[in-house]
C-alpha cells in the first residue's frame, strides 16, 4: 500500500526529476535550484520517479559523481535537504528499477503517480528535470 500524500499547504515549487545517475551532470541544477528557492522560505518538494529513483536507494547518490574529483550527488541532495526540501519517490518506480521499500534512505515517502498528483498539481509552479 502507498504511503499518503503529505497534508500540508500547497508546495510553492515542484520539481519532478526524471534523471538519474544515467545523465549525473544534469543532476546538480536541479538540487541547487530546489535548495536556493527553500532557503528563500519557498515550500520544495521533489518527486524522483522513472531513473531518478535510483538516486534514493541506500548508498547510491554517494557513487553518483557529475564531475570527476567533484562532489557527489549525495553532497547536493543533502544541501537540498538541509535547507527544507522535501524528497518524495515514486512507489511504482522502484519495481521498474528493480529495487523493494528496504532499497530506500529510510525516512522518504513513497507515492504513487496518483496518490502524489493531487498535492503535486496545486503547487505554484512545477518544473519536470
Amino acid at each position: 500500500m502507498p504511503d499518503q500524500a503529505p497534508d500540508q499547504a500547497p508546495a510553492d515549487l515542484v520539481i519532478i526529476l526524471i534523471t538519474g545517475p544515467e545523465t549525473p551532470k544534469r543532476l546538480p541544477s536541479a538540487f541547487f535550484l530546489a535548495a536556493t528557492a527553500a532557503a528563500a522560505d519557498q515550500r520544495v518538494v521533489m518527486y524522483f520517479t522513472d531513473p531518478a529513483t535510483e538516486l534514493l536507494a541506500k548508498g547510491k547518490a554517494e557513487t553518483v559523481f557529475p564531475m570527476a574529483g567533484g562532489k557527489s550527488i549525495a553532497e547536493f541532495m543533502d544541501l537540498a535537504t538541509s535547507n527544507g526540501v522535501q524528497f518524495i519517490g515514486c512507489l511504482q518506480s522502484l519495481e521498474l528499477n528493480g529495487m523493494s521499500r528496504d532499497d530506500i534512505i529510510p525516512g522518504i515517502p513513497l507515492l504513487t503517480p496518483g496518490a502524489a498528483l493531487p498535492s503535486l498539481a496545486a503547487a505554484g509552479k512545477v518544473l519536470t528535470w
